[in-house]
């Protein structure tokens, strides 16, 4: 299953956790879900959705990786988009118990967009009984 996302701004994050709840089928008690961004400047992680927290994200993947001076940018000008998406990581796995994915309380998906605005392509794949 793939869902797309639509982000608004070069350095932002977007919770997609329902959109994944909502690709567990429904005879499915148990398993993993891996999910999976179709992007070399997008990641997924796990992290409690709270606006300054979300804030303190993009500051700290702003502060690690400079904007300018990489050498791909004479290719096409976002070296930092590709190097902050690979601090991140494409994909991330999550149980799955009694047809939910078993994430902790504060525990959300958080799609990572590391050259927005763009449309985001995700795929789910579910492993389970």
């Amino acid at each position: 299953m793939t869902f797309t996302v639509e982000t608004e701004s070069r350095l932002t994050t977007v919770d997609v956790t329902d959109r994944i709840a909502a690709a567990v089928p429904d005879d499915c008690e148990t398993g993993t879900c891996t999910v999976f961004v179709e992007h070399t400047t997008a990641g997924l992680v796990v992290q409690e959705n709270e606006p300054r927290l979300r804030g303190d994200l993009e500051s700290f993947l702003l502060d690690l990786v400079p904007d300018e001076g990489h050498a791909h940018d004479e290719l096409d000008g976002n070296a930092d988009s590709h190097l902050r998406a690979t601090l991140v990581g494409p994909d991330v796995t999550i149980p799955i118990e009694d047809g939910e994915p078993a994430l902790g309380t504060w525990q959300s998906v958080l799609l990572v967009e590391c050259d927005g605005p763009r449309t985001r392509t995700v795929s789910v794949t579910i492993v389970g009984d």
